[in-house]
Order: C-alpha cells, then sequence, then structure tokens
C-alpha cells in the first residue's frame, strides 16, 4: 500500500476531516478517492471524501453540530433528508472553495466487519485507516467502477479467495 498523496485543497479536507473524526473518536474508515489512492498511488484531486464511520445517532448529530463549528458547511435540510440514509453530508470550505464529504453510518455488519479490519497507511504526518483492498473492491464492485476493480484485483496483496468469501457471505455468487 502507498501513502495518500492528495492535491493541497483535498489535502487540507482530509486533514479536517480525520481531526475532526478523531477528537470525537469515532472508528471510521476512509473509502472511495482515499482508499483508491492509498491501494493504486493515485493522488486525490477531484470528488468527493467518502468516510465509513461506525457511530450512533447522538454521535451523527454531534457530528454536525462540531463539523459546524470548525469550518465546514452543514446544511441543515439536506442533514435531515439524509436522515434514512445513515449520511452526514458536509461540505469542507477554506479559500479555494468547497470539498463535499459523505460520512455514510456503519449501519450493518457487513460495513462493521470491514472497520474493524481496516488497515493503517500514511497520509503526511497522520495514520488513516482504508478498507483492506477486497473490501475496497467488494465496495468498488457495487458501485460498478469495474476498471478500478480490475486495478485492486490484480495487486499482489489480493486475496482472491477471501473476496470470494465476502461475496457469498453477502448473498452474492461469484462468476
Amino acid at each position: 500500500m502507498h501513502a495518500i498523496r492528495a492535491s493541497a485543497r483535498y489535502s487540507r479536507a482530509i486533514d479536517a476531516t480525520a481531526e475532526l473524526l478523531e477528537k470525537l473518536r469515532i472508528d471510521t474508515l476512509f473509502v472511495g478517492n482515499v482508499a483508491r489512492a492509498a491501494w493504486l498511488d493515485g493522488e486525490v484531486a477531484s470528488g468527493a471524501i467518502d468516510v465509513l464511520a461506525l457511530m450512533n445517532a447522538p454521535q451523527k448529530n454531534q457530528l454536525a453540530m462540531m463539523a459546524s463549528n470548525r469550518g465546514f458547511r452543514v446544511d441543515r435540510d439536506e442533514l435531515e433528508q439524509t436522515e434514512e440514509l445513515d449520511l452526514v453530508p458536509l461540505n469542507f470550505i477554506d479559500e479555494e472553495g468547497e470539498v463535499r464529504l459523505h460520512v455514510l453510518l456503519a449501519s450493518n455488519a457487513l460495513y462493521g466487519r470491514m472497520i474493524a479490519s481496516g488497515v493503517a497507511t500514511t497520509f503526511g504526518e497522520r495514520t488513516l485507516r482504508v478498507p483492506r483492498v477486497e473490501d475496497l473492491a467488494l465496495l468498488l464492485l457495487f458501485a460498478e467502477d469495474e476498471e478500478t476493480v480490475r486495478g485492486l484485483t490484480a495487486l499482489p496483496e489480493f486475496d482472491r479467495a477471501a473476496f470470494q468469501e465476502r461475496l457469498v457471505s453477502i448473498g452474492v455468487t461469484p462468476q
């Protein structure tokens, strides 16, 4: 796995997000573009920052409150609209504009297991956790990102048997 690289703007957003979640003592995994950059040696420079977080409903409200006090934009209407999705939408704001953030609550056993088995990687002076390569491939398979899934399955660390077991455990028949 590689150290996470990001453009200056995204570096500030990732760092601020990690700091916020650490202060709340919430177990998290950076997924999406950040995890993709860690496993495939890319740079995070566009798109949303996605985080999977193990928290309960009161912590979700606390997250929104603390974020709004730490330079993030929190749209209360949008927050209410995403209530049933177990999602906390945020926007990191700085002089260059906004970076969209999605904090997804780990509301099922699969997500909980992903967080528990996450792996550490570096981001500047900070340590961040990302999903195991097989878990990231599973998430991206459902997001229909076939190109990235192929890249992940080609990595020497990729455990095809573990990936097949994950598919079967959630009721998907491997092909």
